[in-house]
């Protein structure tokens, strides 16, 4: 594995099975999209003539996931590719998986958007900065891909929805516009349900067959039932007689 072969003029392409960045105790890579790859590769991108920053498109074969990444070292052993654990992820590789990889140019960003998992990530003081920070160690973005922000001993995760002026798009050396979209786990906030228009009236019958009157607005019991009202002026005639 790892034997390149030209897709092309000026294109390099390759296979490599691939491990996470722990195999080489390199944690500090898993905050960006760097690989390391074998000396050879630098050989054969050199004789090739490849533009800096070299880029280049990475595939799993397998289930036809796709990204974009950047290089930081060529120091792996040959047939193998460190990858960041973030980006096995978003590719749906196993540790040892073929993996596979062509030198790409992508356009420089101008926009992109982005949306966090969860809504802790706004509760950050400065969460633009944070990303800022973070976004120094990548070399291109993707939409479709789930980065990784390390940040006070948490990791929050962000979706790329969007990017201009395509969707996969280099932020080396760029002035690229940032938007967030609601969490994944934002909810409206609920609306009080409006309060029901009251009845003009009813009646309610009790035992006794004796009827209460209700009025807008009020309760029961305000006013007397019609037959109570009867028996009352009865009552006063025979006082009379």
């Amino acid at each position: 594995w790892g034997g390149g072969f030209p897709g092309g003029a000026g294109k390099f392409s390759a296979k490599y099975r691939c491990y996470p960045m722990s195999f080489i105790d390199k944690p500090h890579l898993e905050h960006g999209d760097k690989i390391v790859l074998p000396p050879s590769a630098l050989d054969r991108l050199a004789s090739l003539r490849i533009d800096y920053p070299m880029l280049f498109s990475v595939k799993n074969p397998s289930s036809g996931r796709a990204s974009h990444c950047g290089v930081m070292e060529f120091v792996a052993d040959e047939g193998v590719a460190y990858l960041p654990w973030w980006m096995m992820e978003n590719l749906c590789l196993e540790e040892g998986a073929i993996v596979e990889l062509s030198s790409v140019s992508l356009p420089k960003g101008s926009f992109v958007k982005l949306q966090p998992h969860t809504s802790d990530f706004l509760d950050i003081s400065n969460p633009k900065a944070v990303l800022e920070h973070t976004l120094r160690n990548f070399t291109c973005l993707t939409v479709g891909d789930c980065i990784v922000v390390h940040y006070n001993n948490k990791r929050y995760h962000i979706d790329i929805i969007e990017a201009k002026p395509k969707e996969a798009i280099s932020v080396v050396e760029t002035d690229c516009e940032v938007d967030f979209a609601p969490p994944l786990d934002y909810k409206e906030p609920e609306r009080p349900a409006p309060r029901a228009a009251p009845p003009a009236a009813a009646d309610a019958r009790l035992e006794g067959g004796q009827g209460l009157r209700f009025s807008a607005g009020g309760g029961a019991g305000k006013g007397k039932g019609k037959q109570a009202e009867k028996q009352e002026e009865e009552e006063e005639e025979e006082e009379e007689e």
